[in-house]
């Protein structure tokens, strides 16, 4: 008998066919386990447990939006606003990348850098690092993950309590020259990813500036006054694009139509982001050799150089160690992978 045909009382206690009983209980375990899932990834983002697979630093929130900020390009066909942080591990792996893609597009293409402000401090206390030490590890499980240099020992002897005066630092630097200032920004993540340097030490910080032909002495008197303003205008310019982790990268044209590329991804998708928006973009060609190469960027990994010389990370290496041999280059070991230095520098 069908249950609407049955008494009240008895289709009250009518149950469903055992098969579609067994269904409703797998879609509610299904429903509970999603649930348990999310929670679960919400408590274990920390902004040091930066993803290899997705090749994102996430910060553990997602901050509140306000309206969308208009970025559109002005001086060049595209614009880049790129959202990093100096200790961001997966925005030292993406150096190879924006390094060949500057060489490239450079003379259509500007970047445009702003600080994220990835660990204000150590309350975050999620993803299974509640302190310096636990960072130690990751790192040098990234670093063979990215094939850069990332040496994790810094966070057992001199542990950083912050990314934000080394980012404030730069914002100072920016002040000065803003080609000296990526060049800082540069020296800074050498020091910290290779060197095991505290870069929040402002002995370290000066002799990065110094290193980067900006005055160390505007450089303080900045970091403490108007750079404090700026870093803040960066953070909440990142809010309104819905900024929550790093690297975040937007690529936009004069009319302000953009593309986002989120994380680690490969060279090809940074080039499928100018095309999407400019089909007629065209690459300059570049001289490969290693005396241009470093003569662009005077310190290239074994990665950077394979990158940008369209060779395997072998040959790269037995490049540079021959090169080293000859002593035209210096080379810089660490433990997870050497940096090579223009013997000239």
């Amino acid at each position: 008998m069908k249950p609407e045909t049955q008494p009240l009382t008895a289709q009250i206690f009518y149950l469903p066919t055992l098969p579609n009983l067994f269904t409703l209980i797998v879609l509610l375990l299904g429903l509970l386990l999603k649930g348990y899932s999310q929670d679960t990834k919400a408590m274990n983002t920390n902004p040091l447990l930066c993803d290899p697979e997705t090749g994102v630093c996430e910060m553990p929130a997602a901050p509140e939006t306000a309206p969308q900020a208009s970025i559109k390009a002005a001086t060049k066909p595209i614009k880049i606003i790129y959202f990093t942080d100096p200790i961001c591990s997966t925005c030292w792996g993406i150096e190879p990348q924006l390094r060949k893609l500057k060489l490239e597009y450079g003379e259509s293409v500007d970047v445009e850098y702003h600080m994220g402000g990835l660990l204000p401090d150590w309350s975050y206390n999620s993803g299974g690092i509640s302190k310096p030490s636990d960072v130690a590890h990751h790192w040098d499980e990234v670093s063979a993950y990215y094939k850069m240099p990332i040496d994790g020992d810094v966070w057992l002897e001199d542990p950083l309590d912050s990314s934000y005066p080394p980012s404030i630092a730069f914002k100072a630097a920016q002040l000065q020259n803003q080609t000296k200032a990526i060049a800082f920004l540069r020296v800074l993540r050498e020091m910290v990813f290779m060197e095991k340097k505290n870069i929040t030490r402002w002995e370290h910080i000066a002799k990065a500036a110094t290193l980067s032909g900006l005055n160390p002495d505007q450089l303080k008197q900045d970091y403490e006054g108007k750079a404090r303003d700026l870093f803040k205008e960066d953070l909440a310019l990142g809010r309104q694009l819905g900024v929550r982790g790093f690297p975040s990268i937007f690529i936009t044209d004069a009319s302000g139509k953009r593309e986002f590329i989120y994380g680690y991804k490969p060279y090809a998708q940074y080039e499928t982001g100018l095309h999407a928006l400019n089909p007629e973009l065209t690459k300059t060609p570049y001289i490969t050799t290693w005396e241009n190469l470093f003569n662009h960027y005077p310190t290239l990994t074994i990665r950077e150089f394979a990158e940008l010389s369209n060779v395997s990370l072998e040959e790269s290496e037995k490049t540079l160690d021959n090169l080293t041999h000859k002593q035209q280059l210096r080379k810089l070991p660490s433990k997870n992978g050497p940096l090579y230095q223009y013997a000239r520098q």
